[in-house]
């Protein structure tokens, strides 16, 4: 092929045309894999925060029996107590000290009656985080088989096609370079504007690829002529011939059975 500076405007339609056949192809393979790399991050994203979750869950239960056993001790020191002031109440010089000793053994009743209302109220939390867990884990054993079979899903279209996708990606960058840069600029504003990628396409039964807008007979010449870029005015697409297209086709055909 030329240089940049050598290159005729049909080479360019070429070249053009070529890097839109290479990099269709590209579309075409990420196609196939389709929403699958994505599927797979938000599963593998999901079944990370159902750990987490349950790690949370486990440590809320352990927080919860450390509280129980604090309040079973607090029950037993209680307990201490009462029988500590009904023995000193055995000798009390007079009924005040008697009076205030049941106090204290009044206010060690209700500390143990509280705390076994804690206990009871802790224990409920804790079957019901239980219960949780076992839901939580039953969704996470769901879903890491589902990522299991999404991730051996991609793996095998990724084995087909990475090799030829990284070879394809090659060819776009070492075509790229045999492109004026300008070119090269407008072909990929175009290529993002349009729905699927098609930023070069070849005129069929008298419109451009794709477009039920019929192109004028002459503009038909022109671009059969290949003697300057002629975009179509509705879509802004850089239009070929069709017989450079098929050309080219069958050249890139030859190129990607080799890859």
């Amino acid at each position: 092929m030329a240089t940049k500076t050598e290159a005729t405007v049909e080479e360019k339609l070429r070249a053009l045309y070529d890097l839109q056949l290479i990099d269709s192809r590209v579309d075409e393979i990420r196609n196939v894999r389709g929403e699958l790399p994505l599927e797979v991050e938000d599963l593998e994203d999901e079944v990370l925060g159902l750990k987490t979750r349950i790690d949370k869950l486990k440590t809320d239960v352990e927080t919860i029996n450390y509280e129980i056993t604090a309040k079973k001790n607090l029950i037993e020191e209680s307990k201490t107590l009462i029988k500590k002031y009904a023995d000193q109440q055995k000798n009390v010089r007079n009924s005040r000290e008697f009076n205030s000793l049941a106090k204290e053994v009044e206010f060690q009743e209700l500390e143990i009656q509280l705390a076994e209302k804690n206990i009871k109220e802790f224990k409920a939390q804790i079957e019901q985080k239980k219960e949780v867990i076992a839901e939580t884990k039953e969704r996470l054993s769901e879903r890491e088989t589902h990522l299991k079979h999404k991730k051996s899903e991609l793996d095998a279209i990724l084995a087909e096609t990475e090799k030829e996708e990284k070879a394809l990606l090659a060819k776009s960058e070492e075509y790229q370079e045999q492109i004026e840069e300008r070119l090269i600029k407008a072909y990929k504003r175009i290529r993002n504007n349009v729905k699927n990628g098609l930023a070069v396409v070849p005129i069929e039964r008298g419109a451009s690829g794709g477009s039920f807008f019929t192109i004028p007979p002459q503009v038909q010449v022109e671009i059969a002529s290949r003697k300057k870029i002629i975009t179509d005015e509705h879509s802004g697409r850089i239009l070929v011939d069709p017989v450079l297209a098929e050309e080219e086709q069958e050249k890139m055909q030859k190129m990607f059975g080799k890859i």
